[in-house]
């Protein structure tokens, strides 16, 4: 049997670009379109974003503790879905010698991204949005610090909160 796939991806997305169960419509902000496909970078309704159209996609979600994984799709297997898919997993920290636990930077998971798409001949146009993507899951998973407590200003403030105490 053949690996290549029977239909063009242009013949795909031509079928399947006013619907289908990726596709999110918005009447607000003048009819906006989006889209829920996990290989999608950028959450844009478009062919170049399109992970299921595209026979080589990038997608990056997140994983355990703050990590993040990368998916690929092969272009191999194209009318096999759980077998077209490749995932690597980059954690938040690993265990170093003797278990001490080493935060990974988020340099190292950028350039591995990067690295990584561009040994696997991926599209160079989606390196750019794969580490955007990255960098925003681990901003999202990163814990948010406490305000600290409003001081009173001025001379009538601070009197006032003294009698308080």
């Amino acid at each position: 049997m053949a690996d290549h796939a029977l239909v063009s991806s242009d013949l795909i997305w031509e079928t399947c670009r006013s619907n289908n169960a990726y596709l999110v419509k918005r009447s607000s902000g003048g009819g906006s379109q989006f889209s829920k496909d996990p290989m999608n970078l950028t959450n844009k309704h478009s062919r170049k974003y399109d992970g299921f159209v595209n026979t080589k996609a990038v997608g990056i979600q997140p994983a355990e503790k703050g990590g993040v994984t990368l998916i690929t799709k092969k272009k191999k297997h194209q009318n096999r879905p759980s077998a077209n898919k490749l995932a690597v997993t980059w954690p938040s920290s690993k265990a170093g010698p003797k278990l001490v636990v080493i935060p990974v930077g988020s340099k190292e998971v950028y350039k591995g991204i990067v690295n990584y798409t561009a040994k696997q001949n991926y599209r160079a146009d989606l390196r750019q949005e794969a580490v955007a993507r990255a960098s925003a899951i681990r901003q999202a998973a990163r814990e948010k610090k406490d305000k600290p407590e409003k001081k009173a200003r001025g001379a009538k403030a601070k009197a006032a909160a003294e009698k308080e105490s």
